[in-house]
């Protein structure tokens, strides 16, 4: 199975720690380790949002934000490949070719932001659909998908399963409030609406539970199931590693 995994960055490195970074990196392995081919898409979090916030008191323009932002997410994705120790590209891929081209060599294959504008959300979905993914899971701070902003709402309620397109529905309002917290953002859930990409939306706070996720298609968060697709029968066969 060929699977891209998104991990947010105030997931994957909330405060610097090098145990948690190296935990996903446990985590990635063991899902290469089963048989599946993995791309990671790496996320900029909190210390994307404070370079963004110091550059833009200093006058920088949107696309100079976006290209700070870039940068950071390009720096949490080298932390990972460090962690790799030798599985992963040796540097993040800067697009969808190159990295298709490290699946190919058996590569974890990591990466980062790609071009201003982007979010690592529609990074994700994209480099999901240009390699034919069989799975896209976003590792984020919630635990899936819900019909509000359970942050703001105390009445929010969770989807355990929706087709992508109730996703973009869902999604499309939440984009046009201003600091609203959508699970994933419009561009990604619109791309993986064209490509019929089966996703799964979960809490990323434990390592463990996005390969529970993979190998067994076990957790706790959204599933998004294009209509008239099937449960991938790697879930059949996987092993209980």
């Amino acid at each position: 199975m060929r699977v891209v995994v998104s991990i947010g960055g105030s997931v994957l490195a909330p405060d610097l720690d090098p145990d948690r970074v190296a935990a996903y990196a446990e985590a990635i392995e063991r899902i290469a380790a089963d048989g599946c081919e993995a791309g990671v898409v790496v996320g900029g979090g909190g210390v994307a949002r404070d370079y963004i916030g110091t550059a833009r008191d200093l006058g920088a323009n949107e696309v100079e934000l976006d290209q700070l932002g870039i940068g950071t997410t390009r720096l949490n994705a080298r932390l990972l490949i460090a962690a790799l120790d030798g599985r992963a590209n040796l540097s993040p891929a800067t697009g969808y070719d190159e990295a298709a081209a490290a699946l190919r060599r058996g590569e974890v294959s990591v990466m980062g932001g790609v071009t201003p504008g982007q979010t690592t959300d529609a990074v994700a979905a994209a480099f999901a659909e240009s390699v034919d993914a069989d799975l896209l899971v976003y590792a984020t701070s919630a635990n899936g998908v819900y019909d509000a902003d359970p942050n703001a709402d105390p009445d929010a309620t969770q989807f355990g399963s929706m087709s992508p397109a109730e996703l973009v529905d869902v999604v499309l309002p939440m984009s046009r409030d201003a600091g609203a917290s959508a699970p994933v953002d419009l561009l990604a859930a619109k791309l993986i609406d064209r490509a019929g990409i089966r996703s799964v939306v979960l809490d990323g706070t434990d390592p463990e539970a996005v390969v529970d996720a993979v190998l067994r298609g076990d957790h706790t968060g959204t599933d998004v199931v294009p209509i008239g697709s099937d449960e991938p029968t790697y879930w059949t066969g996987a092993s209980d590693a």
